[in-house]
């Protein structure tokens, strides 16, 4: 099949790729020149595992392609997914304005059917106002071209695409259209033989459900921090809680461990915008304002665990930093815990020494420039050379080469041997046993 996928972002980028995989032929269209220039090298903007050796095998096998503009590809789309950014506004509302540059452009070049397919998190309703401006395209250019919208959601978790995108535990489809349902089978089969994990439903239905699984999760996690601050107060540990609740049938295990708090570039923007569609329409979204609320706090934790050691001065001290990104298996640094640290510790005179194994790039990039230049910052190659006299390690991303520390070695670098467990990954008797003070989340 050809597919145009709009926006060679994260989600159009893994979502071209692996349907380039699949043997369709795909056109990436993405305004940026430069990333595109990189793109046809086979270069990423992001770091995705195994993300980069599919791009690169599909743009040789000529199934992968990526251009400037919709105009450039060589065969005309069957299908169109708009796969572009829809950032936060400054009232938490998701911002339109990338998704409606895509709908004019498709209706200033489509000659025959099409279905068009909105990858977006989108609000509810927006198929409509892109289906909306499409005609206006459309009767501007004097013609009478039928396509269908779809609502495609995607679930893709950031250091896992690629599998989520190939093992699906469900597809969501939103439709009113039998050609569309057949063109969207055609694309899903091949990677969900259970066709009954395939969800056909109503496009409004589709678009809701994306904002909706995301807040749930958003919840549980805030659930669960806010039950590591009580834990905290009562001398109970928030580990041995959570084996308890997740043992729950009805409950299950999955996005109940405390933490430092969520971040990414999906949980926070959705809550935002789902909590702007309630108040828009006159409802008063009292969980999510509160789980929004509850994630704020958690991010000043670490920072407050910090103080509540050294005190509001800082500037003796010196932090060892273990983890940057939002999360393992990825370089993304939107909306991070680190970030919130950083910024406070910073600000209180610390010194940082600070690892992370893909995302100091982009920790570059988005640290203010004084700081860096300042020299009150650094960045090491190893994670144990972040360790040399420092007086406290802060773990805030739970990467998997930090699971097993050499707590020995750790010790002879350190000057004061104090570890603050953001994500709970260490058993804090075996951290004690070694010598070192222990603060994990609720507990």
């Amino acid at each position: 099949m050809n597919i145009t996928i709009i926006g060679a972002g994260y989600v159009g980028l893994v979502t071209g790729a692996c349907f380039a995989e699949l043997g369709n032929h795909v056109t990436c269209v993405d305004l940026n020149k430069e990333k595109v220039d990189q793109l046809k090298k086979g270069i990423l903007p992001i770091y995705e595992p195994g993300l980069e050796a599919m791009v690169v095998s599909n743009i040789a096998e000529n199934r992968l392609h990526f251009v400037t503009a919709i105009e450039e590809q060589a065969v005309e789309p069957q299908v169109i997914f708009i796969a572009v950014g829809t950032p936060s506004d400054k009232d938490g509302a998701a911002d339109m304005q990338y998704v409606e540059m895509a709908a004019r452009n498709i209706g200033s070049y489509i000659k025959n059917y099409c279905a068009i397919v909105d990858k977006s998190t989108v609000p509810v309703g927006m198929a409509d106002r892109v289906k909306t401006i499409i005609q206006q395209e459309l009767k501007c250019r004097k013609l009478a071209v039928k396509f269908d919208i779809v609502s495609n959601p995607e679930f893709l978790r950031e250091g896992a695409a690629i599998k989520d995108f190939m093992q699906p535990d469900r597809v969501i489809i939103g439709l009113s259209s039998k050609k569309a349902k057949s063109i969207m089978l055609d694309l899903y089969l091949p990677i969900m033989r259970n066709p009954e994990k395939i969800y056909f439903m109503n496009v409004k239905d589709a678009e809701m459900t994306k904002y909706a699984a995301n807040a749930m999760l958003a919840t549980r996690i805030s659930f669960m921090n806010e039950m590591a601050v009580l834990c905290e107060r009562l001398d109970v540990d928030i580990e041995n809680v959570r084996i308890g609740l997740g043992s729950d049938a009805r409950i299950g295990s999955a996005f109940i461990n405390a933490g430092c708090g969520y971040g990414g570039s999906c949980f926070p923007k959705d809550v935002r915008a789902l909590i702007n569609m309630a108040e828009r329409h006159g409802m008063d979204p009292i969980i999510l304002n509160a789980v929004e609320k509850r994630n704020f706090l958690q991010k000043q934790i670490l920072h407050e665990k910090l103080q509540y050691i050294f005190g509001q001065d800082l500037s003796n001290t010196t932090i060892a930093v273990w983890g940057l990104a939002f999360k393992p298996g990825t370089d993304d640094m939107r909306e991070a815990s680190s970030l919130v640290l950083l910024e406070n510790v910073l600000k209180r005179g610390a010194q940082v020494q600070a690892y992370d194994p893909v995302a100091i790039p982009v920790a570059k990039q988005m640290l203010a420039p004084h700081w860096l230049s300042s020299g009150q910052i650094t960045f090491t190659d190893h994670p144990y050379d972040a360790l040399d006299n420092v007086d406290a390690l802060v773990l805030v991303t739970e990467w998997m080469s930090f699971c097993y520390p050499d707590l020995s070695a750790m010790k002879k670098r350190m000057r004061r041997h104090i570890i603050i467990d953001g994500r709970n990954q260490y058993d804090p008797k075996q951290i004690k046993e070694a010598g070192f003070e222990y603060y994990g989340i609720g507990r």
